[in-house]
């Protein structure tokens, strides 16, 4: 069993998810009879743990799996391998991984999804008060009295007008149409809401209102989010612990503060230090972090670890032997080295 990931004796009190093991493969098929031939191993042996009441950020390069790794926490796929156990119903823990879709429905109320695009999320054809109000329909609200009351209440939760309803989406800016994406994901309570890059297609002063507007509703509702992002600068805002992703894989987890002032994985570094500096001295110092090449490919991963073709401090060792998740102080890590490297972080270079 992978270190990070406690026996069921040991269990924190406020567990309320537990990914061990997680796999999603996706077939690649050729010839006439498609015949299966390899596979895409989008994400390939997670395992970490999600507390109650926390934000966990994922993040990584575009192709690293951490939108693939969101989607199989709530189910929109399904885990080619491994158990996903969720304590919010069932302090025993009850693996969702690969329930039917019958057998999952008792949880879609507990874990919700705000997703990337606000554009493409909501269907053009509908009226918010139906987007919003499905969901509470499919869970035993028919009273339509009773529905338009509660959207009404979540437009407001969300800093939107309730006459808003009556409209369809075509009539938002970006940033109200994510609004009516966040107010779909909480209508029926969560516990768990994985946000997959849900601010990424806003402007910035959007931005910081709706990563407000999410803190706040975090407090008011207790909720736990899961925050796949690529920019770092939001990562650092909102989170409590950050796990870093690299083909498929988490190379380094650790609490935000450690993580942002003295990274353990060079991969890690390499993201900080692409992280824009507005003094274009500190810009020149991290010229030498910037990675060469491209994130390595899924359906063909390098022998060792499979960062070493990028890595400036790669030895043979690297080459050879895939290293696994281990911890260094605080943080987890898969790095031969971390403990030897000095890596450098923004916080500390910013002081």
């Amino acid at each position: 069993m992978n270190a990070q990931i406690a026996s069921a004796e040991t269990r924190p009190a406020d567990l309320l998810m537990r990914a061990e093991n997680v796999k999603v493969h996706f077939p690649i098929k050729r010839g006439i009879l498609k015949r299966t031939v390899g596979h895409v191993r989008a994400v390939d042996g997670i395992s970490l743990d999600i507390r109650a009441g926390e934000t966990l950020s994922i993040v990584g390069e575009s192709g690293c799996g951490k939108t693939t790794f969101g989607q199989a926490l709530v189910r929109v796929l399904e885990p080619t391998h491994g158990s996903v156990q969720y304590f919010g119903k069932n302090q025993q823990g009850a693996d969702i991984a690969h329930l039917s879709e019958t057998e999952l429905r008792p949880y879609r109320s507990d874990i919700r999804m705000i997703f990337q695009d606000p554009f493409a999320s909501l269907n053009a054809r509908r009226r918010v008060i139906d987007i919003i109000g499905e969901s509470m329909r499919n869970f035993g609200v028919t009273d339509e009295r009773e529905v338009e009351s509660r959207v009404a209440t979540m437009l407001r939760k969300v800093g939107l007008r309730p006459e808003y309803m009556n409209r369809f989406p075509y009539a938002f800016s970006g940033g109200e149409r994510q609004r009516i994406g966040i107010a779909r994901a909480l209508a029926v309570h969560p516990r768990l809401v994985v946000a997959d890059e849900c601010v990424s297609a806003l402007d910035v002063s959007i931005q910081a209102q709706t990563l407000n507007l999410m803190q706040d509703l975090q407090e008011e509702f207790a909720l736990t989010y899961v925050f796949i992002s690529h920019d770092l600068s939001v990562v650092e805002y909102i989170s409590d612990r950050v796990a870093v992703m690299y083909a498929g894989r988490v190379v380094e987890l650790s609490d935000t503060e450690p993580l942002f002032s003295q990274p353990r994985h060079p991969y890690t570094a390499a993201l900080l230090g692409a992280v824009p500096r507005p003094d274009p001295r500190r810009a020149k110092a991290h010229r030498a972090t910037r990675l060469k090449g491209e994130v390595a490919d899924p359906a063909n991963r390098p022998a060792g670890c499979a960062f070493h073709p990028r890595c400036p401090h790669a030895t043979d060792l690297c080459r050879s032997d895939d290293p696994q998740l281990r911890f260094v102080g605080a943080s987890m890590v898969a790095c031969h080295y971390a403990e030897k490297l000095d890596l450098k972080g923004v916080i500390a270079d910013a002081a």
